[in-house]
């Protein structure tokens, strides 16, 4: 038996596979063809990334349209001036050979109406996510809000996973070293800078430097866990100590430096964080 939709639902199904396939599609291709042309994919993080994203599209379009193939169709209970309030769809899927499910339900206060979504391993609670939705607050115009810390994201753990495979993969082929992730790694990231393959306009490859540098000392000390950040700029990995509460931006490890014309040495930063 496939997943219990609405109408509303599948129609909403068929917008996105439709903007998938148009646009970003589209989109995808082309940013792939430019990430190519720049040189040396060994040096090229922007190809690893748009590559990864067009294969993430297109894993998105079979999914949604298996998703309609199976589905039951389901009234939608809603009031008419409920626009589907509270209505939820549970949903599936594989990756990788590990299994979960997506939660996905509307919400909203006052005026204002938002989707959300919770993916969790198959036969893991939602209720963190409940919890998080019950805390929910409307934000007001001209009011400055505080930066927020809350549970690692499935899209934070991409970033960081992609910024590993490709510092471990600029590694190997610029080096011939293995890369383990561990602290002696750092010279073969050192060196890697040293080399003056990576320019300095390069954000995403140096802000890599900054997550692997991160990895590394959640590899080599306990009491660390990854997290997201949401400041209102922007939404980013960060790492905290579970103890005092603190928390390391990998963004101001490396990528703040280069930005500023300073120095980068490895070694001195990451010993500044025991």
């Amino acid at each position: 038996m496939g997943e219990r939709l609405t109408q509303g639902d599948i129609d909403k199904i068929k917008k996105e596979i439709e903007y998938r396939t148009l646009v970003v599609r589209k989109e995808a291709i082309e940013a792939v063809s430019e990430a190519r042309a720049q040189g040396d994919l060994s040096e090229n993080f922007e190809y690893y990334a748009a590559k990864r994203e067009k294969n993430r599209n297109e894993s998105r379009i079979r999914f949604l349209e298996r998703m309609i193939k199976t589905a039951q169709i389901i009234p939608d209970d809603s009031k008419a001036d409920e626009i589907g309030m509270n209505n939820t769809v549970e949903v599936m899927f594989e990756e990788d050979g590990a299994y979960y499910t997506s939660h996905l339900w509307i919400t909203g206060m006052d005026d204002v109406a938002f989707e959300c979504s919770f993916t969790v391993s198959k036969g893991s609670s939602a209720a963190e996510a409940e919890a998080v939705i019950a805390s929910l607050e409307k934000r007001k115009e001209g009011v400055k809000y505080p930066a927020e810390i809350i549970p690692v994201r499935l899209s934070e753990i991409y970033q960081i996973n992609e910024a590993f495979e490709w510092v471990t993969t600029t590694v190997k082929e610029q080096l011939k070293k293995d890369f383990q992730g561990m602290e002696e790694d750092l010279d073969s990231m050192q060196q890697v800078i040293d080399s003056g393959t990576i320019g300095p306009k390069k954000k995403e490859a140096w802000l890599s430097f900054g997550i692997v540098i991160c990895v590394i000392l959640a590899n080599e000390v306990d009491g660390l866990e990854w997290m997201t950040l949401i400041d209102g700029n922007r939404e980013a990995p960060v790492l905290q100590n579970l103890t005092t509460g603190e928390w390391i931006d990998p963004m101001k490890l490396v990528w703040s430096k280069v930005k500023a014309g300073e120095p980068c040495n490895l070694a001195e930063t990451y010993k500044a964080l025991l």
